[in-house]
């Protein structure tokens, strides 16, 4: 069985699947030019895992045409949030390239997020699915409320894990059930995948990986961030409590370490992943998608 992301590549139809989909993003960021148009290029040129669109692929069920409109539409909104988000967080790099707006300035940036949102639901709505615009629309406002949340958090050392996990859903999980769905197969999957998806993330961000969205290795304590393994450590260690908090991250990040809290957010991780193997019954690519939940926890970007 397929236990890496380049191993489930080689699903077949995958790869025309996914080159099909390159093409049509291109197609749909360029639709109207000028510098949002070339923002977004870059954002796309920037690459990435196709990780929501080939959910989208592995959840058709058997005899459906697994829909490009889709996989073209939640890489989009995925796509927005990243600018987004690298502007809220004044991040400077996404996976080693410059951020948008540390070139052409914020409002360049908010306005080509918006843009990709724009696209993304062009797309889909151009299939006449309302339903699937609904689902869609149910998983953007997800983000939206989970990045605020994320705000109320930020430097709260006492954040609970139920709302850390809340927000990994809110944030994470639900474009990838809102992914799944669209293919035709199992949310609640999706949806526990990507909670594990985002916690294995926290992890690598504290253990000197760089991650996939190519931020520097504890980035989220600078931004007081609390994630699961920060506050696992968090709870056992001054330091690391107080650096959370926005005090001195001097020995902080080794000290996470120290504590077990990276292990013990990884075990966390893999329960979710077993959770969304939990949730396939007689999918037309299990054995695929139970791989998948094995390659999101086991990797080193």
């Amino acid at each position: 069985m397929a236990t890496t992301l380049a191993d489930i590549r080689a699903v077949p139809g995958l790869d025309d699947y996914l080159d099909a989909l390159e093409e049509r993003l291109a197609r749909t960021v360029a639709t109207h030019p000028g510098l949002v148009a070339a923002v977004g290029n870059e954002a796309l040129a920037a690459g990435g895992k196709r990780l929501r669109p080939t959910l989208v692929f592995l959840s058709a069920p058997p005899g459906r045409e697994p829909s490009l409109a889709a996989g073209v539409a939640v890489e989009l909104v995925h796509m927005a949030t990243l600018v987004h988000d690298d502007l809220i967080d004044r991040a400077h790099f996404r996976r080693g390239k410059a951020a948008a707006w540390s070139i052409y300035g914020p409002a360049a940036a908010r306005a080509t997020g918006d843009y990709l949102f724009a696209r993304a639901f062009s797309e889909l709505s151009a299939t006449g699915d309302a339903a699937a615009v609904e689902i869609l629309a149910d998983a953007t406002l997800a983000l939206a409320r989970g990045e605020a949340l994320q705000r109320t958090q930020t430097n709260d050392p006492a954040t609970t894990v139920e709302a850390y996990l809340e927000r990994c859903a809110l944030k994470t999980g639900k474009l990838f059930e809102a992914a799944c769905r669209l293919g035709g197969g199992s949310g609640e999957y999706g949806l526990a995948l990507g909670i594990a998806f985002q916690i294995a993330d926290d992890v690598l961000d504290c253990s000197g990986a760089t991650i996939e969205t190519g931020k520097i290795a504890g980035t989220d304590l600078r931004d007081g961030t609390p994630t699961l393994p920060l506050l696992l450590a968090a709870q056992q260690d001054a330091v690391v409590r107080a650096a959370l908090a926005g005090g001195p991250m001097d020995g902080a990040l080794v000290r996470v370490a120290a504590t077990g809290a990276l292990d013990e957010a990884r075990r966390v991780a893999l329960d979710y992943a077993r959770q969304a193997r939990g949730r396939l019954d007689g999918e037309l690519h299990r054995d695929e998608l139970e791989a998948l939940t094995h390659a999101v926890v086991d990797r080193e970007r």
